[in-house]
């Protein structure tokens, strides 16, 4: 066998080595990147979640006003309707 003979496949051989070695350094940046991609998610998803409570929050509050405000408009309401007849019964008597 010539030298020839066997420098070829070595050489093929650490081409090959070569092609493989490149090929997972670029998936290790990819892997680096989709990685700092996740954590960025990650983080904005956390941001969102804790936005969506308060903003919940803020909802019941404004609930139990909205409510509030309902029965004091319906006491006023009650109050001025009571006015209302007494001035009726009044001014009836007159």
């Amino acid at each position: 066998m010539s030298t020839d003979t066997l420098e070829a496949p070595a050489m093929q051989s650490n081409a090959d080595f070569h092609s493989l070695e490149t090929k997972i350094l670029k998936t290790i940046e990819l892997l680096k990147v989709e990685r700092a991609a996740k954590a960025t998610a990650e983080k904005a998803a956390a941001r969102l979640r804790e936005q969506l409570t308060e903003r919940e929050e803020e909802l019941d509050a404004l609930r139990t006003e909205l409510v509030g405000l309902r029965r004091e408009r319906e006491e006023v309401r009650t109050r001025v309707e009571k006015m209302l007849d007494q001035i009726e019964t009044l001014t009836a008597e007159e």
